[in-house]
């Protein structure tokens, strides 16, 4: 039983972290021309830009170490309990 609950974890945190890398993928940064003014507006989108990327990537990295601890955990448990 234990290990259905570990291989699930393991599964569902496996497909978060992937879909989190997937949508922190997808958002860029535009670029500018060296005629154009970056004013305040156009600074602090660039930031917000990077901080949700930054914020999703933390969330997948958090998901695929949650991923690796279940798998780790079940290659214990199946240590520790044969068959």
């Amino acid at each position: 039983m234990l290990t259905l609950i570990l291989d699930g974890l393991a599964l569902a945190s496996a497909l978060a972290a992937a879909l989190l890398w997937w949508k922190a993928s997808g958002n860029t940064v535009r670029r500018i021309s060296l005629t154009e003014e970056i004013d305040a507006q156009d600074f602090n989108r660039i930031v917000i830009a990077m901080n949700r990327s930054q914020l999703l990537n933390r969330r997948a990295a958090l998901a695929t170490a949650v991923s690796a601890l279940a798998i780790a955990l079940k290659f214990a448990h199946d240590m520790v309990v044969p068959g």
